[in-house]
């Protein structure tokens, strides 16, 4: 999920994948909530009730939940354990019985034939050794639990068309997502870089394969792929704003995009707020679609107000909001108004956009 006014966490390349004996751990678990505070902080881990989705951001815990529908009552605060770094920083951990799986783990399990790569990929993982995990997975994508760790670990290697393989053969087993896995005692989490801020953390069920594979297929500039598994995600998680400025951003990527298309943003911003960038950033695809629908006078509101709020705003964000607000003061006829905000771009990042040839320069 790369946003555009976003910069990107760049570490192997912004995606991980973990194991751990699995239950209820608050990092783990269906739902839920961690804090850890250090000196750059306090950094919270929210989990949507119901789902497998988590999200981990430096917002507070109730601008995070406004992310996905949620108020901050709503997350379980499960007791966590907490431990004190070398660098001072006191870290929220789970209950000793969810550590990260010792190298010998499978060792100790009985394991099917059927099974049996899967339980090697995962021993594999467990020491740390992705290579050879990949090469036991790649035998294992008969069932739902290896495709998906096949496919998040060839995502990993920007092996991208074996990835889309894996994950749809996980798509195609819904069902059976996360049984092995759990028949084990084992939780498995993957964690992808939405933005520089902000990580979601999914497992080998539906919505993570969903997730995933999305990521993929907009790597490969897929998009109309991308957005049918970003569809059937909001169809699973109506509330999340990730999702919905992610399926936003696909459907406006086009120069103008047809009426209906349109429509579809303005209804995926319904009642948004200004309350974090995220929601930012879907305010100006709003605004784009209202522009060109031609309601004119309240896109220009809504880019107007969306500008009053600059803190934990990227400066391309901004630019994109003052920029398509240029464009609406054209549209409606100001072209002072319009060429002062033009040239206010131009004295800042000359070779924004097309600021320069509307300026004649």
């Amino acid at each position: 999920m790369g946003f555009r006014f976003f910069k990107r966490m760049n570490i192997l390349p912004g995606v991980q994948l973990n194991l751990s004996k699995g239950g209820g751990s608050v990092s783990l678990g269906p739902q839920g909530a961690k804090l850890t505070v250090g000196t750059s902080g306090a950094r919270v881990t929210f989990g949507i009730p119901g789902t497998g989705l988590f999200y981990t951001t430096n917002f507070s815990l109730g601008k995070l939940g406004r992310l996905f529908g949620q108020s901050s009552g709503d997350a379980e605060v499960q007791e966590p354990t907490h431990s004190t770094a070398q660098d001072g920083e006191t870290r929220v951990s789970a209950p000793a019985d969810q550590e990260r799986l010792p190298p010998d783990f499978f060792d100790q399990l009985s394991v099917p034939d059927d099974q049996k790569e899967l339980a090697a990929g995962c021993q594999a993982l467990a020491k740390g050794d992705e290579d050879e995990a990949l090469a036991h997975l790649r035998h294992a994508t008969h069932l739902g639990d290896g495709a998906f760790l096949a496919g998040v670990l060839a995502l990993k290697k920007g092996q991208l068309q074996e990835a889309a393989q894996y994950l749809t053969a996980a798509a195609a087993q819904e069902n059976e997502l996360g049984r092995r896995l759990s028949r084990y005692g084992v939780a498995a989490m993957l964690s992808l870089a939405v933005t520089e801020e902000v990580s979601a953390h999914v497992g080998p069920d539906i919505r993570g394969v969903l997730l995933t594979l999305a990521e993929v297929y907009q790597r490969q500039e897929k998009r109309a792929e991308a957005i049918r598994c970003l569809e059937r995600l909001r169809e699973l998680e109506p509330a999340d704003v990730l999702v919905k400025l992610s399926l936003a951003e696909l459907l406006m990527e086009n120069g103008a995009p047809a009426k209906d298309i349109c429509q579809t943003v303005v209804q995926l911003a319904e009642k948004v707020e200004n309350d974090t960038a995220i929601h930012t950033a879907l305010l100006l695809y709003k605004a784009k679609a209202l522009h060109i629908l031609g309601l004119l006078d309240v896109a220009r509101e809504i880019l107007t107000d969306a500008l009053k709020q600059k803190k934990g705003r990227s400066t391309d964000l901004l630019r994109a909001l003052r920029y398509e607000r240029a464009l609406v003061y054209e549209s409606q006829g100001e072209r002072k108004r319009a060429r002062a905000e033009l040239e206010k771009l131009y004295a800042e990042a000359p070779e924004y956009e097309d600021v320069k040839a509307r300026l004649g320069r």
